[in-house]
């Protein structure tokens, strides 16, 4: 691995994934959604392979890992990549953000079950203060203040419509996916296996994307016409926000608590927002503020709650 902090490494993967939702969404009205995911992945997995080999790591895969590794590919491949770039046209960025964010929950669940991974009240506590830091940083402030009478008005005609169900099955996808990389690399190495994945679960995408347009006279074009600047939206979203940031995720979700680790997702949206106030000028409201303050505490609470709560009970 490189040598750069642990403990930065583990918050890159979240950094570059805030800023490649941004770069991806200026890039669908060019390009169908299977595009973007293939040109996404495929590229991707190439790179982790390639550095895999001049790393001096084995490309091979162990046959005891081989159908966990097509598992692996299917769900957090294909169908997670085939999601997002399907939610991302469809979603506003707040609330797409809170809901494919929500995967911590998911995990923690099957962490503690698969792997009997220690959630104690501790945790639980922080695993909730983050879904509510991740809704105060997505959310419009009217829709919390209203709940019940103005939800519909808050978040526009097209609330809670497909986009939103895509970008929660995108969730539940990732959730399921970190789960099962741990058993597609109990005998291969886990930097192989992150790229084995990328690039099979990208080939159906790439596939799909071009018989589309043969099949239908609406699909758009297998190559998109797009600008320089588009082309480098692109490869930043394919080279930095999935070879490297996937590549250092499932890294670290290998090995270690599952569950600590993957609450620093609850920190994406913030990336995103700060991203934007600090290269396109946006403002944060002093609810995201109160937000960001909420994330930050719950992956605190989470990745110390042995300690806490030991501590507590100790104490008393």
């Amino acid at each position: 691995m490189p040598s750069l902090p642990r403990w930065l490494l583990m918050l890159l993967p979240f950094a570059l994934w805030g800023t490649a939702m941004a770069a991806m969404k200026p890039l669908l009205p060019g390009a169908g959604p299977l595009t973007l995911a293939w040109m996404r992945l495929v590229p991707a997995g190439a790179l982790v392979l390639l550095a895999a080999v001049l790393s001096g790591r084995p490309l091979g895969v162990d046959r005891r890992d081989l159908a966990w590794l097509l598992l692996f590919a299917s769900i957090d491949g294909t169908l997670f990549q085939a999601l997002l770039a399907r939610g991302l046209g469809q979603t506003g960025a707040g609330l797409g953000s809170v809901l494919i964010d929500s995967q911590p929950l998911v995990v923690a669940l099957l962490a503690r079950s698969l792997f009997a991974e220690a959630i104690n009240p501790v945790g639980w506590f922080g695993l909730l203060l983050g879904l509510l830091g991740i809704v105060c940083l997505g959310l419009p402030a009217p829709l919390l203040q209203h709940w019940w009478l103005e939800a519909p008005t808050s978040l526009g005609a097209r609330a809670w419509s497909h986009g939103e169900l895509w970008m929660l099955g995108a969730a539940l996808a990732m959730a399921f996916g970190t789960v099962i990389s741990r058993y597609a690399c109990r005998y291969s190495d886990p930097v192989a296996i992150t790229g084995w994945h990328m690039l099979l679960g990208g080939l159906p995408l790439l596939a799909g994307a071009a018989l589309a347009p043969l099949v239908f006279s609406a699909a758009p074009p297998f190559w998109p016409a797009w600008s320089a600047l588009d082309w480098g939206l692109m490869a930043y979203a394919s080279i930095f926000g999935s070879a490297l940031a996937y590549g250092l995720f499932f890294w670290f979700a290998s090995r270690g608590d599952l569950t600590g680790f993957s609450s620093l997702t609850f920190l994406t949206p913030l990336f995103a927002l700060v991203c934007g106030q600090l290269l396109l000028g946006e403002e944060l409201r002093p609810l995201q503020w109160l937000g960001a303050a909420v994330a930050l505490a719950s992956v605190l609470l989470i990745n110390r709650r042995q300690q806490l709560w030991e501590r507590g009970t100790h104490g008393s």
